[in-house]
């Protein structure tokens, strides 16, 4: 499974049973957590979200909607007697302040606990099963977004070919890699008689908070998945330009304009007590819109 699940959807200020922004990316061998505004770990609990599986934690920015909840869940995993490597990505200088609330409270961490520091826009992490890179957004502070890239074989097998040729289980990791096989008499099976080509891996990108910016296009094109936020409806554009965030119809233009498949939108203004006109402006531009409702997981397309 590839999907996301909201654990908060508002900005700055929790309202309307709404919360700040949160979520997590689900792999099979993996979560990720994306930002952890406050309440993230009540979110993580009310919607039953295994957090031993998360071995990594994104922040996309220090304003302190997107990382209060951040020491609080860090506590809570101690207490908890996590023993999972927790490896937290992040601006600088998340890892000071962190490192700073745990000397003071003289916490004990019973589990190893990394930093990567985002100092520029490009790879993060190369992983067995996802590849993340990250992008500058246009914030009033050093903000950036995520994408993240599902890696699989390039090959997968035809199990009837393979069995029908006597092929040794000790060689399918390199038929998937995309090697021929000789056999013991020196015959050669051509690979692609023995595999089929794979999907493409899922990638979903996190647009994190940031005015209109077209810039971020060459880095979420043909996504399967993105989150941008609608922080106001398109009536108040100009506000949303002052204050460094995005409305709704321009979410949808950024998201027509790359060409991905589908659009979460979310980080709404406390202003709004309902979020129904988001997605009716949003889908004027671009029809395969949703709300990212809180509890609500959307599988990649």
């Amino acid at each position: 499974m590839f999907a996301v699940t909201i654990l908060g959807n508002n900005s700055a200020v929790p309202a309307f049973d709404r919360h700040p922004t949160s979520q997590v990316l689900t792999m099979p061998a993996r979560s990720f957590l994306i930002d952890c505004g406050e309440g993230t770990q009540i979110q993580l609990i009310n919607y039953k979200v295994r957090r031993s599986r998360i071995s990594h934690i994104f922040i996309s920015h220090l304003h302190g909607d997107h990382y209060f909840g951040l020491i609080g869940l860090i506590n809570s995993f101690a207490l908890l007697g996590r023993q999972q490597d927790l490896t937290i990505v992040a601006p600088e200088p998340l890892q000071q302040i962190i490192e700073m609330q745990l000397r003071v409270a003289d916490t004990k961490l019973c589990f190893n606990l990394s930093f990567v520091t985002i100092k520029e826009s490009g790879l993060l992490l190369n992983l067995d099963d996802v590849e993340v890179s990250c992008f500058r957004t246009d914030h009033r502070i050093k903000c950036y977004g995520f994408v993240f890239k599902e890696v699989r074989n390039p090959r997968r097998l035809n199990i009837e070919k393979v069995k029908e040729q006597h092929i040794p289980v000790t060689f399918y990791n390199s038929l998937q890699s995309g090697k021929d096989y000789t056999d013991e008499n020196g015959n050669v099976i051509k690979n692609d008689v023995l595999t089929i080509a794979a999907p493409k891996g899922k990638v979903y990108a996190f647009c994190a908070d940031t005015r209109y910016d077209e810039r971020i296009l060459t880095h979420i094109k043909d996504a399967d998945m993105i989150y941008h936020e609608t922080t106001y409806h398109d009536s108040l554009a100009d506000i949303a330009t002052a204050r460094f965030h995005s409305t709704t119809r321009q979410a949808g233009k950024i998201a027509q304009l790359a060409g991905v498949k589908k659009l979460l939108i979310g980080h709404f203004s406390s202003k709004y007590d309902t979020l129904q006109e988001f997605e009716t402006e949003t889908r004027e531009v671009f029809a395969n819109t949703d709300l990212a409702l809180e509890g609500v997981s959307y599988l990649l397309p």
